[in-house]
């Protein structure tokens, strides 16, 4: 199972024999309008062959963390503190020819769209094979069948003929495949995969997760999988990282978490989620509200202005003071284990079903 660290408000360890280790790390932009903080202090780990799966809204730090983990932002207008140790390498402070040849080769990403993520003036072939020549220094010839094999492996038919196509001729959920195979050509040890289901229909997303579980037992992979959809991470990951506002507010296996949500915020997510066994006639429940500006984030509790628990808590510290995240199983809220026991009995779990 992945390890699941301290608290981001509390010293971590310097040392992690995890395969993924993150500790601490804060992602600022800076704007015309300001700083914008994108990620406060996160910490996880993971480890080989294991998947973590991350979410939240849009814009709760999802994307910047794992963009931070590969190098990805601009130098020029970004600021990264904290650790990120890969297989013991530290990355935030690598220069960009390290991380050039960790990319695809060490470690690689999944795109939400992958359209816009392969170049439409290149066959497939060619985009999954360039990798490939780049870091191993095959010959075009071995990086041609090399492409063909990862074809067949993520289930493109015909793949002899498919490997000469441009992405406009592939539908997109073969798009998506190519992009896995174009991930995974190198056998990366660490795959990310940011929202690889968006905008497919639900069988070809079942499909496309099903795939990422057969290909991480072949080739031993850890994946982080970012979603803003908890059903997606029901059956596909190991343990969950809940974030709002760039700040991780509950973690634990992700039985764990869909069972017995401890934090107002995922039993909002879970309340907003559509379920076969509901009334079609009940309405949804919507989060109130909308997140927070990452500009000027509250001082509290990043969720005190659309929590509706705040009168259970006395002395105002929902608003002024920031709720630490506990080592292990836990959720960063003011509430005490007792009263989160009784809301979620009483009022929660009877919506939940």
């Amino acid at each position: 199972m992945t390890t699941l660290t301290k608290t981001e408000d509390t010293p971590a360890p310097t040392e992690s024999g995890a395969f993924l280790s993150v500790r601490d790390l804060r992602v600022q932009f800076s704007t015309e309008d300001g700083i914008v903080k994108a990620v406060d202090g996160l910490s996880f780990d993971l480890e080989r062959g294991q998947t973590l799966g991350i979410v939240g809204e849009s814009g709760s730090g999802k994307s910047v963390t794992n963009l931070s983990i590969l190098g990805l932002h601009n130098p020029k207008s970004t600021t990264i503190e904290g650790s990120i140790r890969l297989d013991g390498q530290e990355l935030t402070d690598a220069s960009g020819r390290q991380l050039e040849r960790l990319r695809g080769n060490k470690m690689a990403m999944i795109f939400q769209d992958a359209l816009t993520a392969l170049s439409p003036y290149y066959t497939i072939g060619r985009q999954i094979s360039e990798p490939y020549m780049k870091h191993t220094g095959a010959s075009r010839k071995e990086a041609r069948a090399r492409a063909i094999e990862m074809l067949g492996k993520v289930g493109i038919p015909d793949p002899k003929a498919r490997v000469d196509d441009y992405p406009h001729q592939f539908s997109g959920g073969m798009r998506q495949r190519a992009m896995i195979a174009m991930s995974l050509v190198c056998n990366p040890e660490l795959l990310i995969a940011d929202e690889p289901t968006t905008a497919l229909d639900v069988t070809v997303q079942a499909q496309i997760l099903d795939l990422l579980k057969d290909l991480q037992q072949e080739f031993g992979s850890a994946i982080i999988l970012i979603t803003h959809d908890l059903g997606v991470v029901a059956n596909t990951a190991d343990d969950l990282l809940v974030m709002y506002a760039g700040r991780a507010v509950e973690r634990g296996s992700v039985r764990e978490v869909l069972k017995q949500p401890q934090h107002p915020y995922t039993w909002g997510l879970l309340g907003s989620m559509p379920r076969l066994s509901s009334d079609v006639n009940e309405p949804l429940m919507p989060i109130p509200g909308s997140p927070p500006s990452l500009l000027n984030p509250p001082a509290g509790c990043a969720f005190n202005p659309r929590c509706a628990h705040v009168e259970l808590v006395d002395g105002g510290r929902c608003a002024n003071e920031r709720p630490l995240l506990p080592a292990g199983r836990g959720a960063a809220c003011h509430l005490s284990a007792e009263q989160r026991q009784q809301v979620f009995i009483e009022k929660i779990q009877p919506r939940l079903g």
